[in-house]
């Protein structure tokens, strides 16, 4: 391994992506690296709090992967800014490397409630996929307004590249709902027709427990 291949230190991924923040060439304070997360990696993997960065801040600084000075300018109150360090630098640049690649933690709860949609009638699971859609429709028209931001400064070339993906990511999460609208239909049919339900409405199995037959370790 060269210099800038040593091994990483372990650290939890959000470190990474502050530490990551800070290899775009400026020093930032806690509330900037908050309002730039928003701005970008909010779109496709976090979107902190302030007390969230700041603990990431102080976990890297303790492992000298940050550095930081306070700031004051005529009548304004004092500002910590945070810079990324040369060590900072090269375990970013191992980790970004090195890491192992992890499946993303899929965590999605308009599809949490269309799961139990047999507690619903299917005009209300609709009305959760429309607004669904809403969401998502916006969220896809401001990646693509942040990207489009990007194209003057050559240095969020990467940034932008993300941004561009993450508009993409939404507008094929669109295509999925709205053929969700008509699965809906189909599934309440089924479930209509061809299911026992109990007094209170609920489903009664035909074979309790089958499902433990069909779970991969």
């Amino acid at each position: 391994m060269g210099p800038d291949r040593a091994a990483h230190p372990h650290l939890p991924a959000t470190s990474w992506a502050v530490l990551g923040m800070l290899s775009f060439g400026e020093e930032l304070t806690g509330n900037d690296l908050k309002k730039w997360a928003d701005w970008s990696i909010g779109f496709f993997y976090w979107s902190p709090s302030v007390s969230q960065v700041y603990t990431e801040l102080k976990r890297l600084e303790d492992r000298g992967l940050v550095t930081s000075r306070m700031v004051a300018g005529d009548g304004e109150r004092g500002r910590r800014l945070y810079g990324i360090t040369d060590a900072g630098v090269s375990a970013l640049r191992s980790w970004s490397s090195d890491a192992d690649v992890e499946l993303p933690v899929l965590k999605h709860g308009v599809m949490l409630r269309l799961w139990m949609g047999h507690l619903q009638e299917p005009e209300q699971l609709k009305e959760l996929v429309h607004a669904h859609i809403d969401n998502l429709t916006e969220q896809a028209r401001r990646a693509g307004v942040h990207a489009e931001h990007s194209d003057d400064e050559p240095a969020w070339a990467f940034s932008q590249m993300s941004l561009r993906w993450s508009q993409r990511y939404f507008e094929s999460e669109i295509r999925l709902a709205r053929e969700l609208l008509d699965d809906i239909d189909a599934a309440a049919t089924r479930y209509r027709e061809s299911a026992a339900h109990g007094e209170n409405g609920l489903p009664i199995p035909r074979d309790p427990g089958t499902w433990r037959s069909t779970v991969e370790d």
